[in-house]
């Protein structure tokens, strides 16, 4: 096998046994193996088939992005793209390569880079964009998140997570955030000439020029753009729904709404995260929102769960796909991108 890969293998499942072994061990109650001996072992299929569920709207999001983008890919591609993105994603950090690796996969089905690119940029932007506008209706729902908050500030939070999107749609759409991004980049240019080189500069601009193309995409077909949107949403809810799939197991009763409204809330901060995949901060982030909800004790065994299912399979099925579709060598392929162009 690959040295690079290899060892970048043998560190995340270190970081996972210890991560699991950690929260499993921290928040360990004598109480929770009376919960452990109900647990209904016939819930785990039934969270694999909501995660199932979750990820063909996945799947089908991808499709309706490539038919709106003029591009077609089969079945197999998409395929392999979704679950390539899970095994990138968790082995680089900030889940950089997991972009990457759809790209070189829709390539593969020959969907031009430029266009691959939007379609990418898209996705991830829908995701982020239904978490935020979930925002206000979770704080609604779930007051005890925001208690410690003015009701003042409550409502500018609010009016931040719906207001922002949609200034920044118009921004980009009038080419105003265009002539704000040259004069802070000139300032800072200025100021600073000497930390950034030519090539930091212009992938600022080229990073910026993509997404002002994809929402330039996304005007001009708003049929499909909401189609988008809408499975962007259901996708996410289904692949949160496994945790109160679990919570149901151990016979505890939660209300539907609490639960995932704060699945929502970690997972918009999980998009911000540096770590791969979102290693430690997904575990201690779940045990901040969910201790005092669950028994003492369960929210441990939830977290490792919520992880090993959402993440550990989707991330095993792309390792097995990637690597074969692009050999032991594909993280050298992910640091050079320049194969991507030939």
């Amino acid at each position: 096998m690959n040295k690079t890969l290899f060892r970048m293998l043998c560190v995340l499942f270190f970081v996972i046994i210890l991560v699991s072994a950690g929260v499993l061990y921290f928040t360990f109650d004598v109480r929770a193996l009376e919960y452990l001996t109900t647990f209904k072992w016939y819930y785990a299929l039934l969270a694999l088939g909501v995660l199932s569920v979750g990820l063909f709207f996945d799947a089908t999001r991808l499709i309706t992005l490539t038919r709106l983008s003029g591009e077609k890919m089969d079945y197999a591609h998409i395929f392999y793209a979704v679950f390539s993105n899970y095994f990138l994603a968790l082995l680089t950090p900030g889940q950089g390569g997991g972009g990457i690796a759809m790209l070189m996969f829709m390539k593969r089905a020959g969907v031009p880079v430029a266009k691959s690119t939007l379609i990418v940029i898209v996705r991830t932007v829908f995701s982020i964009l239904f978490l935020f506008l979930m925002m206000p209706v979770v704080f609604f729902f779930d007051p005890v998140l925001v208690s410690w908050m003015p009701t003042s500030v409550i409502i500018l939070v609010c009016a931040f997570f719906i207001g922002a999107p949609w200034l920044l749609w118009h921004l980009i759409m009038g080419g105003r955030l265009e002539r704000w991004l040259a004069l802070i980049l000139f300032t800072v240019v200025a100021r600073f000439s000497r930390r950034f080189s030519p090539r930091v500069q212009e992938a600022i601009f080229l990073g910026y020029r993509d997404f002002q193309q994809a929402m330039f995409m996304l005007k001009d077909n708003p049929r499909q753009v909401f189609r988008a949107f809408v499975e962007s949403g259901i996708s996410l809810l289904f692949i949160y729904s496994v945790v109160p799939v679990f919570i149901k197991a151990f016979g505890i009763s939660l209300p539907y709404y609490i639960v995932m409204g704060r699945m929502c809330l970690i997972n918009l901060v999980l998009y911000f995260t540096p770590t791969p995949g979102g290693s430690g901060v997904a575990e201690g982030g779940f045990l901040v929102l969910f201790n005092s909800l669950l028994p003492p004790g369960v929210s441990g065994v939830l977290a490792v769960l919520w992880r090993f299912f959402c993440e550990y399979i989707p991330f095993t099925i792309g390792a097995i796909v990637t690597i074969k579709c692009f050999g032991l060598d594909i993280l050298t392929k992910i640091r050079d991108r320049r194969d991507m162009d030939s």
